[in-house]
């Protein structure tokens, strides 16, 4: 394995980037849909709460999720030597 060429570092930031990007958005879906009913509903503080703690829990492993999902697909591609 030699050195990586500027495409391949470039390819390597931009796919690391689109896995951060899109974790983000992934897991902000994930924590709305647990917690938006306490925003939509009159809940008690408890149950607030409850679900506040719920949907950060689920939206941390759908962000580690989605990094892991994108990232280990672009390792596991084929590289392209120019043939």
């Amino acid at each position: 394995m030699g050195r990586r060429t500027q495409a391949d570092r470039d390819a390597i930031t931009i796919e690391i980037g689109y896995a951060f990007v899109s974790a983000c958005f992934a897991a902000a879906l994930a924590f709305g849909a647990v917690y938006g009913p306490a925003l939509a509903f009159s809940l008690s503080p408890a149950t607030r709460r409850t679900l506040a703690v719920a949907g950060v829990i689920l939206a941390a492993a759908v962000f580690l999720l989605r990094v892991t999902h994108v990232l280990l697909g672009f390792a596991r591609r084929p590289e392209n030597d120019g043939d």
